[in-house]
Parts: C-alpha cells; sequence; structure tokens
C-alpha cells in the first residue's frame, strides 16, 4: 500500500474562506433542490442510454408535433436536458474534491490516531506510578471489549 501522509495546517480562518466560497458557488446555483431519500427512489435515472433515448424522443416529438399530446412540452423537457448535461462537468469536479477532501481527512485522521496509540503504549510502559494512572485508565476504555447485550444473554440464558 503507498502510504500517503499529511504535513500541513488548515486554519479556522482558511476554513471559513473556503466555506464562503462554497457558499458563493451555492448562491450562484438557485435552482438547486433537494430531495428526499424516498423520492431519490421513486425518480426514472438518466443514463447515458436513456439520455440518448431521451435526446432522440424530443428530437422526434419536434418533427411530429400533430403526434404529440398538447400537454407535452418539448422545450422545457429540451431546456432540462440542457441543464442535464451543464451539471455533468460541475458535478464531476465537485465529486472528485469531495473524494480528494475526504481521503485526505482520512489520512490527517489515521496519522493522528496513529500518533495519539503511540503515545497511550508509550505512557502505558514508562508511566505507571507516575501520576498519570487516571488518564491511563480513562484511555483504556477505548480498547476494552464490550460483552454480549443484555438482551442475547436473556435469550441463551436457561
Amino acid at each position: 500500500m503507498n502510504t500517503q501522509t499529511v504535513n500541513t495546517t488548515l486554519s479556522a480562518q482558511e476554513a471559513l474562506e473556503i466555506v464562503n466560497q462554497l457558499k458563493l458557488i451555492r448562491e450562484q446555483l438557485p435552482f438547486l433542490v433537494g430531495l428526499t431519500p424516498q423520492e431519490r427512489r421513486q425518480l426514472p435515472k438518466m443514463g447515458r442510454k436513456s439520455q440518448t433515448f431521451t435526446t432522440r424522443a424530443l428530437d422526434m416529438a419536434v418533427q411530429h408535433v400533430d403526434m404529440m399530446p398538447r400537454h407535452l412540452d418539448v422545450e422545457e423537457a429540451r431546456r432540462d436536458l440542457a441543464l442535464f448535461e451543464a451539471l455533468n462537468p460541475i458535478l464531476q469536479a465537485v465529486n472528485h474534491l469531495k473524494e480528494l477532501l475526504e481521503d485526505t481527512q482520512m489520512v490527517a485522521g489515521s496519522e493522528a490516531y496513529a500518533a495519539a496509540r503511540l503515545a497511550y503504549n508509550s505512557a502505558k510502559v514508562t508511566g505507571k506510578n507516575r501520576g498519570i494512572d487516571d488518564v491511563l485508565e480513562e484511555l483504556s476504555q477505548q480498547f476494552r471489549k464490550s460483552r454480549r447485550p443484555a438482551a442475547i444473554a436473556e435469550t441463551t440464558t436457561p
């Protein structure tokens, strides 16, 4: 495994500036909507095949207006398709940035946790009876195995 390391800081002010810049981007997209998980499941999804289908079906609808229902607004559907296509490169860039942020946070957290475990293990060996026994006891709670839940224990008791 290629071990990545992170050796930098991000001040609260820098983080705030980034969040403010993200808010500005959000303001440039006032039409964004939020969906519930149920709404996401219920919507038909557009992929490559359905995008091609949509384009061809709308082209056909323009060419054969006389066969289309009156309530079909082809121009609105074309605007929706154009928005779908315009959002794609933005979504790809945001997803890439999100992945980099998550990976960097994971590496930074891993490095901090590894250092904390090293400090704890070192203190366990050299810190006994040197005024840190209470802290060591508190920290040791992280590594204690929990017992089986009471509900499971009750069902197995005769």
